[in-house]
């Protein structure tokens, strides 16, 4: 099948079956894109939508965003994970709102915080309607399955040869819809598990289909099993409100509200007699999983005088904050789970 035919072929699906309805697919605004783009790194469409509206309204424009403060930004993005995201977002907003207007080169797109060449690609097709190519998941497999690539595509040899065939397939006419189609037909037709072949545009052409393989492809290497770590939580509270601290702006739930988390038990142990702590209202316990390791948390309750609430700020660096309160300031999945598992 050649390169037009392909595109051709794709294009044709896309009028009929694509998605044209996302509330970012709007002419002439960069901005909704990025930040569509952003969210949708590792996140499902499903998801994503339950959070673009809302962070649009708080921020309608990249000048908004920019001159917001990260407290501010932070209760918009709580929940939808890998926070490093949202500050390379809030901090590219801040030079892009300086500079006065988008980046107009695919260069200038990768030079802000946080944008690969595939989501630069994605902003120059998507959000100023020029010649773009993207390599994300979707691209990546209905690619290799069209074309019964069996290579290892984490190796940066075949990485390099798969943006080559995305290059090759990828027209200059329509190019906004055919990216939005590759992503749509990767997403809706072509999924990781189970892909509805029977569907499939390119079914008849797909030589992972001719040869059984579409389940196979792309090249998965074994997982490695996930670490399971445990840490304790220490909850104070003092009539309705708990002991809060806002978390470092690098590493994990960077800038986000946190109890304090402790993952050493005899460090644990002796943090709580240093601070006085003797009366346990509840254990509770809650387990949640990341990419990279899963955590059992197991927060341990304490009451405290409300004459010592000032004393135990200062030594914890912390901030008194009812649950409802932190929540409304962001708060990382994990929080809300122990919050929801807390009887007090």
């Amino acid at each position: 099948m050649s390169q037009f035919s392909f595109s051709d072929a794709l294009l044709s699906w896309f009028d009929v079956h694509g998605r044209h309805d996302l509330p970012w697919q709007v002419a002439d605004d960069p901005y909704k894109v990025w930040v569509s783009e952003i969210m949708l790194q590792q996140t499902q469409v499903k998801t994503v939508l339950q959070y673009f509206q809302r962070f649009i309204e708080r921020f309608p424009t990249v000048e908004d965003l920019g001159q917001a403060s990260w407290d501010d930004v932070a209760p918009y993005w709580a929940g939808l994970g890998y926070y490093a995201r949202a500050r390379n977002l809030h901090k590219a907003a801040g030079i892009v709102a300086r500079q006065g207007h988008f980046p107009a080169t695919l260069e200038e797109w990768i030079e802000l915080p946080g944008i690969g060449p595939s989501t630069a690609g994605a902003l120059m097709s998507l959000g100023l309607r020029q010649y773009g190519v993207i390599m994300d998941g979707n691209v990546k497999r209905v690619l290799a399955r069209f074309c019964a690539i069996e290579d290892d595509l984490s190796k940066p040899v075949h990485e390099r040869a798969m943006w080559q065939l995305a290059e090759q397939f990828c027209p200059v006419e329509r190019n906004h819809d055919y990216t939005q189609a590759i992503m749509d037909l990767g997403a809706t037709i072509c999924t990781p598990k189970k892909p509805l072949c029977l569907y499939c545009p390119m079914q008849q052409h797909c030589k992972a289909h001719q040869q059984g393989l579409e389940t196979e492809l792309p090249f998965k290497k074994a997982k490695k099993p996930v670490p399971l770590k445990s840490a304790q939580v220490l909850l104070i509270q003092s009539h309705d409100q708990w002991l809060w601290q806002q978390r470092p702006n690098s590493g994990l739930w960077g800038g986000l509200w946190c109890l304090p988390i402790i993952e050493d038990a005899a460090e644990f142990e002796q943090l709580c007699q240093s601070l006085g702590l003797k009366k346990v209202l509840q254990r509770a316990q809650i387990t949640h999983s990341f990419t990279h390791f899963t955590w059992q948390l197991e927060a341990v309750c304490f009451e405290l005088d409300t004459d010592q609430q000032e004393h135990l700020a200062i030594e914890l660096n912390g901030t008194w904050l009812t649950p409802q309160r932190a929540t409304a300031m962001g708060l990382p999945t994990a929080m809300k789970k122990l919050i929801s598992a807390v009887n007090l």
